[in-house]
């Protein structure tokens, strides 16, 4: 474990013990999750050119990692927004999640939803260097979460599935309700909220929250 790991774990255990709620099961670092893109195989090659494979720029959690390839998310009305990230790998399904300001901007009514649970969403175009694809289903706004290993649920006494709330920020700090708990090996503990969420209570990326 280097330095830097060692520093921000110590500060995640300061913070807990800091906390004057004695109802706090956790101390979770935040991800700020930005708009971003998951496709399949099938549409990186319609967007990016026959054969085309994605290009790994960052490592994320579970095996996943942000792609230097970018594209542009059109809306109704041709409203778009553009330099949206795509993650890699390919998936099964392509999915486009965003924040609720987004949908509006794109002029979509993209449903509240986990990750993955596309059925019966919005439809949305995607534009790359070398073609557009149209997808009937697949944007959504993507619901808060929290990311942890089996041993950290044990330790917090929740599971896979669980719902919990969770408190965070300071000047304009708020209890966030339902958020939902996702256990996996691969996983390390971090709670994903989207940036609305972040503004709203002026949360930065590695700010803690509290599981209360």
């Amino acid at each position: 474990m280097d330095a830097s790991s060692v520093e921000y774990i110590t500060r995640l255990v300061l913070s807990a013990m800091n906390s004057a709620d004695d109802d706090v099961k956790m101390a979770v670092p935040v991800g700020v999750s930005a708009r971003h893109i998951h496709l399949t195989q099938s549409d990186v090659e319609k967007l990016f050119g026959p054969g085309y494979q994605l290009t790994k720029k960052k490592e994320l959690m579970g095996g996943q990692w942000a792609a230097n390839e970018q594209c542009t998310l059109v809306g109704l009305k041709l409203r778009a927004i553009e330099n949206v990230r795509i993650l890699g790998p390919v998936r099964k399904a392509s999915q486009v999640e965003i924040s609720a300001t987004d949908a509006r901007t794109l002029g979509i009514s993209a449903p509240l939803r986990q990750s993955g649970d596309t059925k019966g969403s919005a439809p949305i175009a995607l534009v790359g260097p070398k073609g557009a694809i149209y997808l009937e289903e697949g944007c959504i706004v993507a619901a808060r979460h929290i990311h942890m290993t089996p041993v950290e649920a044990s330790q917090a006494g929740l599971k896979d599935g669980d719902y919990v709330s969770v408190k965070m920020g300071n000047e304009r700090g708020a209890v966030l309700d339902n958020v939902k708990i996702r256990v996996d090996e691969s996983f390390s503990l971090e709670m994903h909220i989207d940036t609305d969420e972040a503004n709203a209570c002026q949360i930065r990326q590695g700010d803690v929250a509290y599981i209360i």
